[in-house]
């Protein structure tokens, strides 16, 4: 591979993969989203063409002017974006038309296929940054205590059974009660809202979904979310190993221990037999 494409969304994601993509000798052709994506990426890759989400068409024409030929898909969209800023051209709308539901992994899906029929294939978005991807075990100097760890294993269950319906990929968890499920309104704003239920000591469990294509909608974790749990009192940040991101790794783990936050990654399959 020496070019790709960057299909940016919001978040860290789209900068580190770009700036993972130069370090590896490989221009980076990226669009962008107006709204959503940090203007900072402009500095590090070699084109950018800034689009309203939507416009796929115009995606297309930028990817086929770049001389693309594989496409990767780093950082998401703000689904409550779909009700606000959605602005799709002609060549979305025929794309939309045909979908039977508006659920993430079958728009992300059909979007794929839009570009594969243009001769772009979407290749994995860890592609060039594999050490972004959770390791297993207790990542931090705090260890959970055997309550933290029965809530891990419930808060798997849960999230994986909610994420066969593709609503969202984290829960929070306090004594084998779920405090908030993550829906439309993303990550931090479901661990807020749990973490003032439980007043403190919570658990978050943030897991891909059961069959979810990891070329896209990869969960990603990164100072911000630190940041929320510092403000909401979590008490361990449980990851799955292999399949979620940590941005900014060393300063991640650095500030969680600070904190007294537990940070694991779990392995698929340790919700258990309860």
């Amino acid at each position: 591979m020496d070019r790709v494409g960057l299909i940016a969304g919001n978040g860290r994601f789209p900068l580190v993969f770009a700036r993972g993509a130069r370090t590896a000798g490989v221009e980076v052709v990226a669009v962008a989203h107006l709204g959503e994506t940090e203007p900072e990426l402009e500095g590090l890759v070699a084109s950018l063409t800034w689009i309203k989400v939507g416009q796929l068409g115009r995606m297309i024409e930028a990817f086929r002017a770049g001389g693309v030929r594989q496409a990767v898909m780093a950082g998401g969209i703000r689904k409550s974006t779909l009700f606000e800023n959605f602005d799709p051209d002609e060549r979305a709308m025929a794309f939309l038309s045909r979908l039977p539901h508006l659920g993430d992994d079958t728009v992300l899906r059909g979007i794929a296929a839009e570009l594969e029929a243009e001769g772009i294939a979407v290749v994995d978005s860890t592609v060039l940054v594999p050490s972004l991807l959770t390791p297993s075990g207790v990542l931090t100097r705090k260890q959970p205590s055997e309550r933290h760890w029965a809530d891990i294993r419930y808060g798997v269950r849960v999230v994986r059974a909610v994420g066969r319906w593709d609503v969202g990929q984290s829960v929070v968890v306090k004594g084998g009660v779920v405090l908030a499920v993550e829906a439309i309104e993303g990550t931090d704003a479901a661990i807020r809202r749990g973490a003032a239920l439980g007043k403190g000591d919570v658990v978050v469990v943030k897991t891909s979904k059961p069959g979810q294509d990891l070329r896209f909608d990869v969960p990603a974790v990164g100072r911000e979310t630190l940041e929320v749990c510092r403000e909401a009192g979590v008490a361990v940040l449980a990851l799955e190993a292999g399949k979620t991101l940590i941005l900014d790794r060393e300063e991640l783990i650095a500030g969680a221990d600070a904190l007294d936050i537990a940070i694991v990654g779990f392995e698929p399959g340790a919700e258990g037999d309860e």
